[in-house]
C-alpha cells in the first residue's frame, strides 16, 4: 500500500508540475513584456518564473509522497 500511494503521487506530481510551470512561464512573459523594452530580459525573467515554479511542485511532490504514505498507515 506505501508503495502504491508514492507511486501514484510520484506520477501525479510529474504530470501536473509541467502544466504549473508552462503557465507560470506563459502568465509572467506576458506581464512582464508590458513592462521591459528589452525582450531578453522579459524571457529570462520569465524562465526563471517557470523554472522556479517546477522546481518548487517538484519538491512538494516528492516531499508529500515520502510522507503522506506513512499517514495512512494502518
Amino acid at each position: 500500500m506505501k508503495n502504491d500511494l508514492t507511486i501514484v503521487l510520484l506520477c501525479i506530481t510529474a504530470i501536473l508540475s509541467l502544466p504549473a510551470a508552462v503557465m507560470a512561464f506563459l502568465i509572467t512573459y506576458d506581464e512582464y513584456r508590458h513592462h521591459y523594452a528589452d525582450k531578453r530580459r522579459v524571457h529570462n525573467a520569465a524562465l526563471h518564473a517557470g523554472l522556479f515554479t517546477l522546481a518548487f511542485f517538484l519538491v512538494l511532490g516528492i516531499l508529500l509522497s515520502l510522507i503522506l504514505p506513512h499517514c495512512f498507515q494502518p
